[in-house]
């Protein structure tokens, strides 16, 4: 391995400035980087395991090589790289002529996160995971950041247009490569999204995820299929994000936060949802309901981003 990530725990009888001690000992050693990952008894909720994964892999950024990197070039930050996910987007980057230094986490290089604060923007996806880090890196090293997402139509159109804006003054022709980009996508895709629209139309989905951010893009696209959400929440939404929720959702729509099960199960009967899409732990209950379920979950092995996540 490039480098190795030590977590502080209970376990191991080892607290704070002991496991920094012994991850520097064990560098001197291995002659790779021992990153103490400051989760003592993995304390608290899923917001400070983030703040701890971001803290630890900020001790690696800034001590690579940063020689060669365009100035128009970007780090992808808060994609997993599911189903390859992760490929589909640089494609796309790379026809517009933009530079991707490093990812952060999925298909990462330990390399390219020391030499990531080389690259002129952070591409940030998941709101929670990595803001951190894009937050850190911008106070130290002056790198702007931008939120992205990349399902469905509008929102990976517009996470495009947003990268190629920023870069507009350096090179004035990235806005048309750009564009020349979703034209031909959209070409392919939108024919294929009518005969599907002709199935779907009039059917109602519920949408249960990790973060918010995932569900606004979510309802953006079940519309271009004509399917209409009549319920939707996430377990890491802050009031601002069910705020704009209440604003592109319909009229009538159930927003729910950190639901548990009973109630996900009352809802979903309600409502005579036909589609519920969530994770690993929601699949269960649709398929005690006998309602067809969309795997939105970490471990899912069809690509959903990008304009052929779209037709996914």
């Amino acid at each position: 391995p490039k480098a190795a990530f030590v977590y502080a725990t209970c376990i191991v009888g080892l607290i704070g400035d002991d496991v920094e001690a012994v991850c520097k000992k064990m560098s001197q050693e291995k002659g790779i980087p021992v990153i103490p990952v400051q989760s003592e008894g993995f304390r608290g909720n899923k917001r400070e395991g983030y703040m701890a994964a971001c803290n630890a892999m900020f001790r690696l950024v800034g001590t690579g090589d940063t020689t060669g990197i365009s100035p128009l070039s970007i780090n992808i930050f808060g994609d997993f790289n599911l189903a390859g996910e992760i490929w589909i987007i640089r494609d796309y980057l790379t026809r517009m002529g933009i530079e991707v230094v490093a990812n952060v986490t999925g298909d990462g290089r330990v390399a390219d996160i020391e030499r990531c604060h080389g690259a002129a923007l952070n591409v940030v996806q998941c709101s929670g995971a990595t803001l951190d880090l894009a937050k850190m890196m911008q106070e130290k090293y002056g790198t702007p950041y931008i939120r992205a997402s990349y399902l469905g139509i509008e929102d990976m159109a517009d996470s495009l247009y947003a990268i190629a804006e920023h870069f507009q003054e350096k090179d004035p022709e990235v806005m048309a490569r750009t564009q020349a980009v979703v034209k031909e996508e959209l070409e392919t895709l939108i024919p294929q999204l009518k005969q599907y629209r002709r199935d779907l139309e009039g059917k109602k989905a519920a949408i249960y995820v990790g973060g918010a951010f995932k569900a606004f893009s979510l309802i953006k696209a079940f519309r271009h299929l004509g399917v209409k959400v009549v319920m939707v929440g996430s377990q890491t939404g802050t009031k601002e994000d069910y705020k704009e929720l209440s604003e592109i959702t319909d009229p009538g729509t159930v927003i729910v936060d950190d639901s548990n099960p009973l109630e996900l199960s009352h809802f979903i009967k309600e409502l005579d949802v036909d589609l519920f899409v969530g994770g690993v732990k929601e699949r269960p209950i649709a398929y005690k309901l006998g309602v067809a379920f969309c795997d939105h979950n970490h471990e899912r092995k069809e690509a959903l981003e990008g304009f052929v996540g779209m037709l996914n």
